[in-house]
């Protein structure tokens, strides 16, 4: 991102400051809203955490700084005004000052990327007493085969039982499924990507 692109936003709507709303780049849950001046955009982009403009304390600041939950910067674009900014960011930790994970408490977000998160932290840390981690430790061939019941169960409600049963049947396989991308050292993000290649 060159510094033409910074000039060429909207800086004079609002004495300076463009609001910058903040995105999970994995969930796509919204965390937060924040202000930005020039110099904390250029901050953001040069040390790679968002770092915001304190309208209260007419200073910048690093988002994290004193809790360690900073957010990793992935990508930022401008609205079509050049006016507001979107911020796709990796929390490491929790976005509010109240221990949430969004200031949004009913931020919509992808319960399926969220779970492969999850997964993919069960996978790193494989805590005793998980059945994640049950599944990692059973290796591959375990995995492949409880997709598979997971898919036969998952046909079978769709012919004899209530839609109660298959959505539950259709859940699990999908859980498994992502276990078993996991342990193939992929993930759900590259099947989206598949998908998305497949879109034309």
């Amino acid at each position: 991102m060159s510094n033409k692109w910074v000039d060429e936003l909207a800086w004079g709507k609002q004495d300076g400051l463009l609001p910058a709303i903040v995105q999970d780049a994995s969930t796509l849950r919204v965390l937060m809203l924040g202000y930005m001046d020039r110099a904390a955009l250029l901050a953001t982009i040069e040390c790679g955490e968002v770092t915001f403009f304190s309208r209260s304390r007419q200073q910048l600041w690093r988002k994290g700084e004193q809790s360690g939950n900073v957010l990793r910067l992935v990508s930022i674009e401008a609205d079509c005004d050049q006016d507001t900014l979107l911020v796709m960011a990796e929390p490491a930790g929790p976005t509010c000052h109240l221990g949430s994970t969004s200031c949004f408490p009913n931020a919509p977000h992808d319960v399926l990327s969220a779970l492969d998160m999850r997964i993919a932290e069960r996978e790193r840390e494989r805590p005793a007493g998980s059945y994640t981690t049950t599944l990692f430790e059973a290796g591959v061939r375990r995995i492949a085969q409880k997709v598979g019941e997971e898919g036969v169960e998952t046909a079978l409600a769709a012919v004899v039982q209530d839609d109660a049963a298959l959505l539950g049947e259709a859940a699990d396989l999908l859980y498994h499924l992502m276990v078993l991308l996991r342990a193939r050292g992929l993930s759900l993000a590259d099947a989206k990507a598949m998908l998305k290649a497949r879109e034309s």
